[in-house]
This record gives C-alpha cells, structure tokens and sequence, in this order.
C-alpha cells in the first residue's frame, strides 16, 4: 500500500492513501461568503486544540452540518445547475481507471462523490484532474476565466461497513433534503439519476484512520 499520509492546506486535514474508500465534498469558490469561511477557520482551529478529543471531533462534526445547510441553501451563482454534466463524465470517465467511482451527487454549488482508490493513486491527484479539467471546460462554455473551484475539498475516510452505508445514503438523499427533488432518482446529476451501478462490495477499510483525522 502507498501511503501518503495525513496533509492539510491550512483548513482541513486529508487522509491520502490508495485502497482507501473515501466520502469527498468539494464546492464552488463562491458556494460560501469569504468572512463566513474566515470565520469558520478560526473556530475549526480553536476546536481542535481543545483537550478532550471527543469534544473537539463532536464540535467539528458540528461545525460540517452547519456548513452542509449553508451549502445545500444554494448560495452563489449555483453554475453546476446548468453544466454540471461537463464534471460528471469527467468523474465517469476515470472510473476503473483512477478510481472505482462508487456514488455521486453533483449539487447546484457543491458536490459529494465516494469512491475506492486503485493502486498508485493520490486522492490529491483525482481532486487536481476533476477541478482543473472542469474548471477549463466550463470556463470555455461560459466564457467565464479564473478558478471555479474552492482550494481545499473534506475527505471521509469510509471505516466501516456501516459508515459506507451511511454515506451511500446521505449522498442520495442530498438533492431531496435540499428540496430541488422528491426522489433521490430524480436528480439527473447523480449515481442515483444515472440508476449507476459500480458493481462494488465494501470490505472493511486496509487501516485505521488516524485518532485526529475525522471520519465521521
């Protein structure tokens, strides 16, 4: 197994090794306003110092819902309502190759994907290849220029068969829950619209995720 270990960009921690079954969301650049994230960064680094680690992983875990309801309200300009086709053929188009792209939901600002590394693949690399080869189509479609995407993504290491499960459903039900459909089928932008079928049985994870690396 090739491990890359735990790396951060000064936000979020990434846990970056192949085999690994991983829940990604990564989001627009204007998904979330800048002071809104400013602020949410000082107060994930105060949480994380706290002594208790059971404290500090539950106000984390709080700190994610508040930013999936901020997300899910559809702030900015919501560009993948209309072309977030462009980035899921490029998720399917690397399927069996990068990666076994298990599920998907590609929402209005925001986007959920699991997927199971192959051998000699970086998750920083799949994130590299899907913002930058969206982000140059989309811009030639819109006539837009600049960088579509915000820097850092979350990563969840999947640790076990329940929490696969569990991960499945939250990103089917994202679109329902967000309001914009009544059944996760009929969102179009998604493994559920697409009836996608990875033919894939989880197995339990190949390591343990680190005790600071949340994978909730």
């Amino acid at each position: 197994m090739s491990h890359r270990g735990i790396h951060d960009r000064g936000y979020l921690p990434h846990w970056d090794f192949d085999g690994s079954l991983q829940a990604i969301t990564f989001r627009l650049g204007d998904a979330l306003p800048e002071h809104v994230i400013l602020s949410w960064k000082s107060e994930l680094a105060l949480m994380l110092q706290h002594p208790d680690q059971s404290i500090a992983e539950q106000a984390a875990k709080e700190l994610r819902k508040r930013i999936a309801r901020h997300e899910d309200a559809g702030y900015g300009a919501c560009i993948l309502k209309d072309h977030g086709h462009v980035l899921q053929e490029i998720l399917i188009s690397s399927h069996t190759r990068s990666y076994r792209l298990i599920e998907w939901c590609i929402m209005p600002n925001h986007v959920h994907v699991l997927v199971k590394l192959l051998p000699s693949q970086s998750l920083r690399g799949i994130m590299q290849n899907w913002k930058g080869g969206s982000s140059f189509l989309i811009n030639k479609l819109t006539g837009r220029s600049g960088s579509l995407w915000y820097p850092d993504y979350h990563d969840r290491f999947i640790r076990d068969t329940d929490h696969y499960h569990n991960a499945i459903a939250y990103i089917r039900n994202n679109p329902v829950k967000a309001g914009l459909c009544q059944l996760p089928s009929e969102w179009p932008l998604s493994s559920a619209g697409m009836e996608w079928s990875a033919d894939f049985s989880p197995h339990p994870s190949p390591a343990k995720a680190p005790p600071n690396k949340d994978a909730d």
